[in-house]
């Protein structure tokens, strides 16, 4: 499996982004230790994991404690060890399908329907007082043709580091 992961990190100065190289991590403590090492006095960390053009996995710590997670598709944790990694103690699911179809039966924006295939897992609202609220994030990630790397530069953007983001990918 590829593996992309960036850690985009707010701290007195403003955004930073670093791509972070996750193989040889064994559990969640080590790849949360490897995201606060990133930018140690930030206020608030994100750790978004691409995979394979297929999954994507959303870490948050805020002020290096407190560790909020959310995965596209549970199908990440039974496919990858990375998934596996990050998704494992994940048991929640993110939504529930009658919730989901009552939030797409409320929304008035054209958007395709959410993959009735995916299964996403973890906090959804992780990024709510971001600007990207839970019905949006699950929005992106079930939508039609929208690749993990879709989804990381429209948060990103949303959130206010694209240009971080869009840097460290053309590095």
């Amino acid at each position: 499996m590829s593996i992309f992961a960036a850690a985009v990190a707010r701290g007195k100065n403003g955004w930073t982004a670093s791509e972070l190289d996750l193989t040889g991590l064994a559990d969640i403590d080590e790849v949360v230790d490897a995201l606060r090492d990133a930018e140690p006095d930030a206020e608030l960390a994100l750790l978004f994991v691409e995979s394979d053009d297929e999954y994507l996995a959303v870490l948050r710590l805020d002020e290096g404690e407190d560790l909020r997670v959310f995965g596209s598709d549970s199908a990440f944790a039974e496919e990858s060890r990375i998934g596996s990694v990050l998704l494992g103690e994940v048991e929640a699911p993110a939504v529930e399908v009658d919730d989901l179809a009552a939030q797409a039966d409320d929304d008035e924006d054209d958007r395709p329907a959410a993959d009735p295939d995916a299964d996403p897992v973890g906090d959804a609202e992780l990024l709510n007082d971001l600007g990207v609220p839970a019905q949006r994030l699950l929005a992106l990630c079930g939508m039609e043709g929208m690749l993990p790397s879709d989804i990381t530069a429209e948060i990103c953007q949303k959130i206010g580091c694209g240009d971080e983001m869009e840097e460290l990918r053309e590095a």
